[in-house]
């Protein structure tokens, strides 16, 4: 026990990621029979599809209460429930953590609608609207609470030790795409139209979730509040559910490049703030 202890000690972010991808990934592909248990059916109509969402939001968070009492005990633990409980944040922070996502998803499907009302989201389009509202509300708030004890619980704390907010965000951003993989090839499946699945999986892994976790990292910072971070993850999730465009093949596509394009600019704008601040502050202050 001692040896693995030691090492995982000295490598917490690594083990982290290694045993969050071992706990979820394992348990979607042994709860579904493997990747062919996922073709053919729409994710949500899979007999299994519970059971594979528990076992894939099992991984983050597991993994952080299991690493965190192995690397710092007791103590530990109560420093994640205290940072869980901190709920005194400004309502500023309330405010970007919960209307960040709609506002930007709503801003870039209201736009493209002018061109096609294809681009509706799926909540205007759907024949049940109190169902889709249900279903992503769900989902969101089990995906938000569980995803980040591990994530915002564990990772985000660690790497900030040695990292910018952005190299932060970008480091976790990519991880935590990867780790959707088998969510993203499920969630979409035909409506890739004849788009390779592949693409949709570079767009998200490599401009949508990594802007957003850069924001959320950001937030983190001047909250320290674990809480806030669990409602700006499931305002994400439920903003995808609920507002996202129900369409296929290229304007599926579009409709991500223009988010990930939006966030960037988010991104760009708080950055160029935060430089101009810093540059106002008086140089005893900046260096003390």
């Amino acid at each position: 026990m001692q040896p693995i202890k030691a090492f995982v000690a000295r490598h917490p972010i690594a083990a982290y990621f290694t045993l969050t991808f071992t706990l979820s990934w394992g348990g979607v592909l042994s709860t579904i029979a493997g990747p062919a248990g996922m073709t053919g059916v729409k994710a949500q109509d899979h007999p299994l599809f519970p059971f594979a969402v528990v076992a894939m939001l099992a991984g983050p968070s597991l993994a952080s209460l299991v690493l965190t009492r192995l690397i710092d005990g007791t103590s530990g633990l109560r420093d994640l429930r205290a940072r869980l409980l901190n709920w005194r944040a400004s309502a500023r922070w309330y405010g970007i953590a919960l209307l960040a996502a709609p506002l930007l998803a709503a801003g870039v499907t209201l736009s493209l609608s002018v061109l096609s009302p294809e681009f509706l989201p799926a909540v205007v389009v759907a024949d049940d609207r109190a169902a889709v509202v249900l279903f992503g509300l769900v989902v969101a708030l089990a995906a938000g609470f569980f995803e980040e004890l591990g994530w915002t619980g564990f990772a985000i704390p660690r790497l900030r030790r040695q990292h910018s907010s952005l190299a932060t965000g970008l480091i976790v951003g990519v991880i935590w795409s990867a780790w959707h993989v088998l969510a993203v090839a499920w969630g979409i499946g035909d409506r890739a139209g004849s788009i390779p699945i592949a693409t949709f999986m570079l767009v998200d892994g490599l401009a949508v979730l990594p802007a957003f976790r850069v924001l959320m990292v950001w937030i983190y910072d001047r909250t320290g509040s674990l809480f806030v971070g669990i409602l700006m993850h499931t305002s994400l999730t439920a903003t995808t559910l609920i507002l996202s465009p129900q369409t296929v093949g290229l304007p599926l596509l579009a409709y991500g490049v223009s988010l990930a394009a939006a966030l960037w600019i988010v991104i760009a704008m708080v950055s160029v703030n935060d430089d101009h601040r810093r540059s106002r502050q008086p140089w005893e202050r900046r260096a003390a």
